[in-house]
């Protein structure tokens, strides 16, 4: 590689890889990968992808979570809903090593189209670790940390606002709130990463790095997103944390990424 996760042709390398996976999680890719095949296993299923942390070489037991994402032949009917939740219990209440379960659903056509070629398509071609079946990425293009990516992927953070008041308003436990909060503050620090990415010219999914490289850029924020990457890792259950982030950060970031790259493409 050239260094800050590109390859030597200045392309974004696929940052995960089966032979990374700690020992520790071995056996819950494992059952995962059973699991898949025993319920979406036929003609429902193209592939498989895992992505995170645990293919990344970087989680740590107990505290990580195992992220899938599913690629099917069709577009995602509620029974194939209903089955990834319930494999999304089932692994959660078989392995201490994970705390929590997540499955993404969605068509290959959707995946390779051209509306979702910058962000689902980038997602898959280099975020994603295949897990089963053929490899969408060998119909993707290489990816290169250009403004176009970080408009894609990232510009639809005012969004997400408005929903996360909503939730914010709603929890009413401690796990509410922490599980808000690391799903806020993971999205702010990778948002803040992707608004600097073209000048930093590479790429990165750690937290900790990612809010590194955004302060530099903009060192009279670099405390407020320091602070979000360590909520990432280790979410709070202060409603001031979800305040800071959803009320001053959160707004802040999606005005000066509007103006910086633009918005995404509007999504059907």
């Amino acid at each position: 590689m050239a260094g800050r996760g590109l390859n030597v042709d200045g392309s974004i390398a696929r940052e995960g890889a089966l032979s990374r996976v700690p020992h520790a999680f071995a056996g819950v890719v494992d059952a995962a990968r059973a699991r898949l095949v025993e319920a979406f296993g036929g003609d429902r299923l193209h592939s498989a992808y895992i992505y995170g942390s645990i293919p990344r070489g970087t989680a740590i037991s107990g505290l990580s979570d195992l992220d899938l994402l599913l690629a099917l032949h069709a577009e995602p009917t509620e029974a194939d809903r209903l089955d990834a939740r319930r494999i999304e219990q089932a692994l959660n209440q078989s392995f201490d090593e994970i705390d929590g379960v997540g499955i993404l659903l969605f068509s290959a056509r959707t995946l390779l189209s051209e509306l979702e070629r910058h962000d689902l398509g980038f997602f898959v071609a280099c975020l994603c670790t295949p897990l089963l079946g053929d490899d969408l990425a060998e119909k993707l293009p290489c990816y290169r940390p250009t403004p176009l990516l970080a408009r894609e992927t990232n510009g639809d953070l005012s969004l997400a606002l408005p929903d996360w008041r909503r939730q914010a308003a709603k929890a009413n436990t401690d796990n509410q709130r922490k599980g808000l909060s690391r799903l806020v503050a993971r999205r702010i620090v990778r948002t803040g990463f992707t608004l600097i990415m073209p000048r930093w010219g590479g790429w990165t999914s750690d937290l900790i790095e990612s809010a590194k490289a955004f302060g530099f850029y903009y060192p009279e924020r670099a405390e407020q997103m320091r602070s979000a990457a360590k909520i990432g890792r280790a979410p709070s259950a202060d409603p001031a944390v979800l305040r800071q982030l959803i009320d001053d950060l959160g707004p802040w970031l999606a005005a000066e990424y509007a103006a910086v790259h633009g918005e995404k493409a509007v999504r059907p």
